[in-house]
């Protein structure tokens, strides 16, 4: 009998997490109960919301209690089901989470069809960060042809499909990524008009450059010293896209914020969102981009990392902003 790695959330992190703060421990294999599918995890998406839920803090989805096994997204394939709409060999779409192996419901699975796309692109370009993207920007940010978009951690799972659909939109793209490496795959690869590193000692002065009409829409992923470059640059009206901090996420005080006044005299709106309040997008989301990724016209890049075992110190790269592209772990 096989069985079952776990990677499991051993103690919570005081600031930024350590290895220590995870726990590999084997599990007797899970048995399916009826209307249950037990999956095979294929690949694991690793996801800077994952640093939130390793926190007690009240927030909008629950913690992963002390001694509980780590949440995630997972493509997995089916090897028993007691669920008469899937089969052994079905490749599947679920939360399972940091393990080899899974019990999941059916009802919580969406069957994949990997001659449309490689199958680990349903945790990215056309899963929860391609649809975070999407909803993101043409719902809250309502880009208009002409206007200037502002996308931080442009070369990231998110940021890069945001830049994307803004020039396919008719709008200039100015990405904010972190390193030259980044940047030139940014502007070169996926077509954004500018692309400034964050890391550079005169960032906000190439900000303002390369933003001389002002920014329009700002679809923030980092927060901290770049959402205070940009505050200064928004012009009148500017909607600002509230998707992630992760630059502030393993703070332990608060950051002060930017100056409200800004807000009220440029009548700017600034809202952010969850994309498991957009669930119903998902069908329109799938409808346009599908196409747009199988013919090339929106790029995508994946990091890939090789074992489970590996995927702690993953995620905290990630944190670090050591990854390029949207990461992975292969498990099987």
């Amino acid at each position: 009998m096989a069985k079952n790695r776990q990677i499991l959330l051993k103690s919570r992190p005081e600031g930024w997490p350590t290895a220590d703060n995870f726990e590999l421990v084997e599990a007797p294999m899970p048995e399916p109960s009826d209307g249950e599918v037990l999956t095979r995890t294929l690949f694991l998406s690793l996801d800077p919301y994952m640093r939130g839920r390793m926190s007690a803090a009240k927030s909008y989805a629950d913690p992963v209690p002390v001694g509980g096994v780590m949440g995630g997204g997972t493509v997995g394939e089916v090897v028993a089901s007691r669920d008469a709409n899937f089969k052994k060999g079905d490749i599947v779409l679920g939360f399972g989470g940091w393990r080899d192996y899974a019990a999941l419901p059916g009802r919580s699975l969406r069957k994949l069809d990997p001659s449309l796309a490689p199958v680990s692109t349903a945790l990215g370009v056309l899963g929860m960060p391609g649809l975070t993207a999407y909803v993101g920007l043409i719902d809250i940010g309502q880009p208009k042809a002409g206007e200037t978009v502002v996308v931080s951690a442009a070369s990231g799972a998110v940021g890069s499909v945001v830049g994307q659909l803004a020039k396919l939109r008719g709008c200039r793209a100015v990405g904010i990524a972190g390193g030259a490496g980044k940047c030139r795959f940014v502007v070169d690869e996926l077509g954004f008009d500018a692309c400034i590193d964050h890391r550079a000692s005169d960032f906000p002065a190439q900000l303002k450059a390369a933003c001389a009409g002002g920014i329009d829409v700002d679809f923030e992923n980092v927060g901290g010293e770049v959402l205070q470059a940009v505050w200064p640059r928004l012009n009148d009206f500017a909607r600002i896209v509230v998707c992630g901090l992760v630059a502030q996420y393993n703070d332990t005080t608060p950051r002060p914020g930017p100056n409200l006044q800004v807000l009220l005299t440029r009548r700017l709106t600034m809202r952010g969102f969850i994309v498991s309040d957009h669930l119903a997008r998902g069908a329109a989301f799938q409808a346009e981009i599908g196409p747009l990724v199988r013919s090339g016209k929106i790029k995508y890049k994946e990091h890939v990392v090789e074992g489970l075992e590996r995927a702690p110190e993953a995620l905290i790269g990630l944190l670090q902003g050591k990854n390029f592209g949207k990461v992975v772990v292969r498990v099987a």
